[in-house]
């Protein structure tokens, strides 16, 4: 934080600085200084502004201005594969340092989220469920005390990343649902296993929506869908790495007293704890408080510059107006069931459906383990094609995608509800098909990022609010339609899936219309 002063030691009126709603801490500490104050700086005044001037700042914006296109296009074939080949050479480095530390750390921290929440069901198909004696609805009740967790934590802490450093609050996070994770390999009970499943819901729940946050804050229309899908398809990798881990460490059944499935929590720590601590040395916060050591000033007044082109509106306060205005609004509520109807719409990927089914017909432990990873890799790719053929071939309509990922989950589901009259070929299609309708989670938030860019706080709330009813739902959906003594033969499950796919796709179509009356609204004012 930046305190400013006159030479009388008294703060210069609102006259004097820029307001705070309408600049950044950096504009207020240029001018502050150009006209004679004494600065007052603390931990939180970010390096890179310590030294410059108003003078300085004017001619970092004049240089940035000239070097970003005002209305990102193609020029060539080749932004069809990467967004930037087509850009200027200083937005293209700043762009390759930011994707090599922010979109890294966030698919890593992503793939360890992910490996550390579905563990539960790779060490339950691998004698957990005998050791321990579940042979009830325990596996439920697991999900549902995790997923409570999440739901208490989730819009809390993404309203906390408005005004605390993600790079504290996050890293720390996952370094808390990483040490936890041990210690279910040292639960003889079901009370301890709900307790600590709790825990780590509330320790995940900062990650996925405030890192889609944070994404949203650095990234233009034109990259923001396939970062975000990149982001999203770590988790699928986790998944998938969770069943080889799975399958490896089964092997160490008996070493040094502890089962297989107790192995696989141990060795999910040793991965996990790396990766959340790099996360407070490399994590760059925000463009306008950003202090990371890879980035140069020119670099922080090009993200800055982006983002005012882009309408991403800065940080600023909360006030019973920005609220009023929120809830009144029908982004939080359309936005908000899209990602619930995503999220609790493909049921046979949440839930272990394919490995119980797979126990039924007598697979090996490593087979239980592997096969379903094929799902997952189908998973990882079509979130690709669905972010590369949004940002170039649909010119940044984020529905299309959406349309086509409901009707293949329609398909399934209907084929599923019918469960004892296909044949195990079907069966086997159609659960390799349910990889199609994983990937389009980071298509809803760039949707989102892009629907309440101009609020910041609205986009804080919205996204996170998208994450927590998801999970909201999560917490009952699976206890009426996912009940384990039913597998794999969730009729239920699966019925209610197809009417959940038709709802995505009817909101998708909804949320079009009003987007584009709404932007077509504000071109008016514009041009008025």
């Amino acid at each position: 934080m930046v305190i400013l002063r006159g030479g009388d030691g008294r703060r210069p009126s609102s006259k004097t600085l820029n307001h705070p709603d309408a600049a950044s801490n950096r504009d207020d500490y240029a001018t502050a200084k150009d006209g004679g104050y004494a600065v007052e700086e603390d931990e939180d005044t970010p390096l890179l502004l310590r030294s410059e001037t108003a003078s300085d700042r004017r001619r970092r914006d004049a240089r940035a201005a000239e070097l970003i296109q005002k209305h990102p296009k193609a020029t060539s074939w080749r932004s069809y594969l990467w967004d930037t080949l087509d850009k200027s050479p200083e937005e293209r480095r700043f762009l390759f340092k930011l994707d090599a530390v922010l979109l890294t750390f966030a698919s890593l921290g992503y793939f360890i989220k992910y490996l550390d929440q579905i563990n539960i069901n790779n060490a339950f198909v691998s004698g957990m469920k005998e050791d321990l004696g579940l042979y009830g609805n325990e596996l439920n009740y697991m999900q549902a005390f995790w997923t409570v967790g999440y739901v208490i934590g989730e819009i809390p802490s993404n309203l906390l990343l408005t005004r605390v450093r993600p790079s504290i609050w996050i890293p720390a996070c996952e370094v808390t649902w990483a040490v936890l994770t041990v210690f279910l390999a040292l639960c003889t009970s079901t009370t301890q296993l709900y307790v600590l499943r709790f825990f780590i819901g509330i320790a995940e729940s900062t990650f996925y929506p405030g890192m889609q946050y944070i994404i949203g804050s650095w990234y233009r229309k034109d990259e923001l869908a396939k970062r975000s899908c990149i982001f999203h398809a770590s988790g699928a990798l986790g998944t998938m790495f969770s069943g080889y881990l799975m399958a490896g460490v089964y092997k160490l059944d008996g070493y040094r007293g502890f089962k297989g499935w107790q192995w696989l929590f141990i060795v999910d720590t040793a991965v996990s704890l790396p990766i959340a601590v790099a996360g407070f040395f490399f994590l760059p916060d925000l463009p306008e408080i950003t202090r990371a050591f890879y980035l140069t000033p020119d670099d922080v007044a090009l993200a800055q510059k982006r983002m005012q082109l882009e309408g991403r509106a800065q940080r600023s306060p909360y006030t019973r107006a920005k609220f009023a205005k929120i809830f009144k609004s029908w982004h939080i509520y359309l936005l908000t069931a899209l990602f619930v109807f995503f999220n609790n719409g493909n049921g046979a990927l949440g839930q272990p459906a394919m490995q119980l089914w797979l126990k039924s017909k007598g697979y090996s432990v490593e087979e239980i383990n592997t096969i379903p990873t094929i799902t997952a890799a189908i998973t990882v790719v079509t979130t690709l094609i669905y972010a590369w053929t949004s940002d170039s071939v649909f010119r940044g309509e984020r529905w299309p995608p959406i349309i086509f990922s409901g009707a293949v989950l329609i398909v399934v589901y209907t084929s599923f509800s019918a469960w004892d009259y296909i044949p195990d070929g079907w069966k086997w299609a159609c659960f390799l098909m349910a990889g199609c309708g994983g990937g389009i989670s980071g298509l809803t938030f760039a949707w989102a990022h892009e629907i309440c860019g101009d609020d910041n706080e609205e986009r804080a709330l919205v996204t996170g609010s998208m994450n927590e009813m998801a999970y909201v739902v999560q917490v009952w959906l699976p206890l009426l339609v996912w009940q384990q003594v039913e597998a794999p033969r969730y009729i239920k499950g699966y019925v209610t899936m197809v009417f959940i796919a038709i709802a995505m796709i009817v909101t998708a179509l909804v949320i079009r219309v009003l987007h584009h009356r709404e932007r077509d609204r504000k071109l008016l004012f514009v041009g008025a």
